[in-house]
């Protein structure tokens, strides 16, 4: 996946919006954020399955964005 930001709607109807941007050497940096949060989950994988599907950075933040 080249570098690229969406936005998806949980099933309780907050926003988040997730950025993937890719890294040398196989390396991504991937972000979550929570619409109208100020708080930002990221993560730097040095060894990122090439390419990261959006599921697979969705499915990263899964624990994160389950708590309200």
């Amino acid at each position: 996946m080249p570098d690229e930001e969406w936005i998806k709607a949980l099933e309780d109807s907050r926003k988040v919006k997730f950025i993937c941007q890719e890294l040398p050497e196989d390396g991504a940096f991937i972000t979550a954020q929570i619409e109208g949060n100020e708080v930002v989950y990221s993560v730097e994988l040095t060894k990122a399955r090439d390419p990261l599907s959006r599921e697979d950075v969705q499915s990263h933040f899964k624990g994160e964005l389950s708590k309200k």
